[in-house]
């Protein structure tokens, strides 16, 4: 993960089939400070994928695709509400009814409740080890098809936007909170320790929480309600959360065959 937060999100998918940016909410020289300040590159990526389409998702989408020589994939919607801010870029639709062939990777998508014009959830697969990563943020809620594109993954970002106490008592106006919290808004700690629990599985190696909100969250108190979730439910494998200002070490996440650091 090389930075989740408000001000900006990116993180990189990396395996012998390739290197996928998913999201790019900061400058093309921050991306390539931040992934090689933990032995990674975007200098020759395999593509693009964007969630949707807001500044601290999509800002720095086609300087680095222009830089690397990658296309752009996302949704029809995402695409247009983008325009002129992906124009000459090669794009590629994503599409939630069928998977996307990317290089080495298999993308799936669904659709998420967050408030932008066709945002998604995503499901990436490395072909040649079958492991499989679920990225959501900016989810809003938490919906069937949402737990059907994640189940059986085995590194999931999940959104832990907020503290529901913190953001009742803090200095956000009413109709803030009420969009924070609300179905087209962002999960909040005790839903994403909901969602982790329901998602949890054998094979299930790392979870990452993302998108913590700096005003309405502390990382202790995402850690503390996602993990208790996921301990009741059985859950032994790495707990990490994500930081805005700086990039995580890359999660090795190991294959009954292989060991990749297919997320980093």
């Amino acid at each position: 993960m090389l930075g989740s937060g408000s001000r900006g999100n990116a993180s990189l998918v990396d395996s012998p089939s390739g290197t996928l940016l998913v999201d790019a909410g900061f400058s093309p020289g921050e991306l390539r400070r931040r992934a090689e300040a933990v032995g990674l590159s975007v200098a020759s990526l395999t593509a693009v994928v964007l969630t949707h389409e807001h500044g601290d998702h999509a800002r720095g989408a086609l300087p680095i695709a222009k830089a690397a020589g990658c296309p752009i994939y996302a949704t029809r919607g995402t695409l247009q509400a983008l325009a002129a801010d992906v124009a000459g870029a090669e794009v590629h639709v994503l599409d939630a009814t069928e998977p996307a062939s990317v290089g080495g990777f298999w993308l799936h998508a669904a659709r998420t409740g967050h408030d932008a014009a066709e945002p998604v959830a995503l499901r990436i697969t490395d072909r040649q080890s079958g492991l499989r990563v679920g990225v959501a943020y900016d989810v809003g809620h938490v919906t069937p098809s949402l737990r059907r594109l994640l189940a059986g993954v085995h590194c999931l970002l999940l959104e832990a936007n907020h503290d529901e106490d913190l953001l009742r008592t803090g200095p956000y106006p009413q109709h803030l909170r009420e969009r924070i919290a609300g179905p087209a808004g962002h999960l909040s700690n005790w839903q994403a320790g909901e969602a982790a629990r329901d998602l949890w599985h054998e094979e299930l190696q790392a979870v990452v929480l993302t998108h913590l909100s700096e005003v309405c969250n502390r990382p202790e108190l995402a850690r503390d309600a996602v993990g208790a979730a996921l301990a009741a439910a059985g859950f032994r494998g790495a707990l990490l959360v994500a930081d805005q200002s700086v990039p995580l070490m890359p999660v090795r996440v190991r294959g009954r065959q292989l060991a990749l650091d297919l997320f980093g």
